[in-house]
């Protein structure tokens, strides 16, 4: 006798949420109806969705939003992993910013979690040796949401990029997962040397607004670097930095500074 086979619906809590947050901001904002369709409700899957949010924002008279929208479907269906980061952007961004009240804010109207998922794609043309259309994504993330990312850079996911105004992210840097960063960040070279010259930044770490940290160091994982610090030598797991340029100025205060996202400076 044979034994029946159960066949289980894959589980997606973050989309079945983001699903359940649109109908209700249809409920409540009627004239934001047919975003919200187009954008969440009319797509089977978070990854749909995702595509088209991306080619909508990226399309330009250069290049259509349908090709966009085919590239990113490719993309998708060849490295699961880029929606899976997608997806812990979201809960991150959502855990940390007192400002997103909804899983589909950040995929609707956050330029951060945006432009993140566009260097995404860009990323894995780049390693796939699409190397043109990878510099033409990074080009339009430019323009579109003032965030210049290097396809070559490597980004961890629970990534949180708040406001996202002027990042500045070279070819050769490294992001870790967990990382929280403000606006006006760079992570960039020191002059025109070629060659792996860009900072390494550990998973955990909280960069504030305005700081910048260059060339081929390290930031230790769980370490903050305060809002408009100059950062040019290794700085140590679980420190805190600041100064131009930065120093040590103290233990980075809790076991995880990108979820609790505390600016302040040891005895402010």
């Amino acid at each position: 006798m044979s034994t029946p086979r159960v066949q289980l619906a894959e589980i997606d809590p973050v989309w079945s949420r983001i699903r359940q947050e649109g109908e209700a901001a249809v409920v409540g904002e009627p004239l934001l109806g047919g975003l919200v369709h187009s954008s969440v409700l009319h797509h089977p899957t978070f990854e749909r969705a995702l595509a088209y949010r991306i080619a909508m924002k990226l399309t330009s008279p250069e290049m259509s939003g349908q090709i966009f929208r085919e590239i990113v479907d490719e993309a998708l269906e060849e490295e699961p992993g880029i929606a899976q980061a997608a997806r812990a952007d979201i809960v991150a961004i959502h855990d940390r910013d007192p400002a997103c009240h909804t899983f589909l804010q950040p995929m609707l109207y956050f330029k951060g979690f945006q432009a993140v998922q566009s260097y995404r794609v860009a990323h894995h043309l780049w390693t796939h040796g699409r190397r043109d259309m990878a510099y033409f994504f990074q080009t339009r993330v430019s323009e579109v949401f003032g965030v210049d990312i290097h396809p070559a850079a490597r980004i961890g996911k629970g990534i949180m990029i708040d406001h996202a105004h002027s990042i500045v992210i070279g070819e050769t840097a490294v992001v870790g997962d967990n990382v929280s960063m403000l606006h006006s960040v760079t992570l960039g070279g020191t002059g025109k040397t070629d060659g792996d010259r860009h900072p390494k930044i550990g998973d955990g770490v909280l960069i504030g607004a305005g700081a910048h940290v260059l060339g081929n160091i390290k930031v230790g994982h769980c370490s903050r670097i305060a809002a408009g610090s100059v950062v040019l030598h290794d700085v140590p797991p679980c420190k805190t930095v600041a100064g131009v340029p930065a120093k040590i100025v103290g233990e980075a205060g809790c076991a995880n500074p990108a979820i609790s996202m505390d600016q302040r400076l040891p005895g402010g």
